[in-house]
């Protein structure tokens, strides 16, 4: 027994492992990337993630606008612009009133698939003992899109987080040596909401919390259980880094299902998303490359 549980943490923490790593490195040769600098890893231009992440959230909070009542208090001219997005959205479904508490509310894999064309939702992955993956459920995924973001804390270089790493698969590490836990349950989760409440400033939530649970408000806020690649199934997603601008909409930030450990005024929110690397169809699950080491 006790082997046995020694064999599953090995295998829970040895691709952190860096003896581990230089040895696996000359049996998967393509796993292997050499990046210069962090600008020119990039699959598409952060304007393209910002608007992508911006029209996707807009149509969240325009759904839930009937809930966003104090938010909206302290925002008169941002009221008065989501309003008019609302109008003209109402008309164009043909609905007669214009007010927005009898709007028909839609779940956010609804309003996925009405502004982006596509669905994606977990399920069990079709690789031999994966686990849950993610799956494109409904439409169809250009290449070059935004398909999902990793969520959880983000810790910098400096920042304490050993006891949190243990026997966590989900840890995500970026080029410059910021990490991302997008683990949802124990320390993970406890650290994250204490973080999450920690800056709240109001009405207004400087995160999302909803990827801790099921139900997501943030339908894109699942790419920590996309798997690796396999021999037999390329990778056709890859994860792209990309830090919040400062003029970010503070009414969108709560879809945000990332958040710093030390909050600090002076740095930018670093996010992870997950971009097509070619089209995908419905049915398809998304698979990445875990492994991939940076030069």
């Amino acid at each position: 027994a006790m082997l046995r549980e020694l064999r599953r943490r090995w295998r829970s923490y040895k691709y952190r492992f860096v003896p581990w790593l230089a040895l696996n490195l000359r049996r998967q040769r393509r796993t292997l990337r050499y990046v210069p600098k962090s600008s020119q890893d990039k699959i598409i231009a952060d304007e393209d993630v910002f608007e992508t992440l911006l029209k996707i959230f807009k149509a969240l909070f325009i759904n839930d606008l009937s809930r966003q009542s104090d938010i909206l208090a302290l925002l008169p001219e941002v009221k008065c612009q989501y309003l008019e997005l609302l109008t003209v959205e109402q008309k164009q479904s043909k609905v007669n009133s214009c007010n927005h508490q009898d709007q028909h509310v839609f779940s956010p894999e609804e309003i996925l698939f009405n502004t982006l064309g596509f669905t994606v939702s977990r399920d069990r992955s079709s690789l031999v003992s994966a686990g849950t993956g993610v799956f494109v459920t409904k439409g169809f995924v250009p290449k070059g899109t935004v398909v999902s973001m990793y969520p959880g804390t983000v810790y910098r270089k400096h920042e304490p987080i050993f006891f949190q790493s243990l026997g966590n698969p989900f840890i995500f590490r970026c080029i410059d040596g910021v990490l991302i836990d997008g683990n949802n349950k124990g320390l993970s989760r406890s650290v994250y909401r204490s973080c999450s409440r920690r800056d709240q400033l109001g009405p207004f939530q400087m995160s999302d919390e909803s990827w801790l649970t099921v139900t997501l408000r943030n339908p894109l806020a699942l790419g920590q259980y996309v798997n690796n690649c396999s021999h037999e199934k390329a990778a056709n997603v890859c994860y792209q880094e990309f830090d919040v601008p400062r003029h970010f909409p503070v009414e969108l930030k709560q879809y945000l299902p990332n958040i710093v450990y030390s909050h600090d005024t002076e740095s930018q929110l670093r996010c992870v998303v997950l971009v097509t690397l070619r089209d995908i169809k419905q049915g398809e699950e998304l698979l990445s490359n875990y492994y991939t080491v940076v030069s």
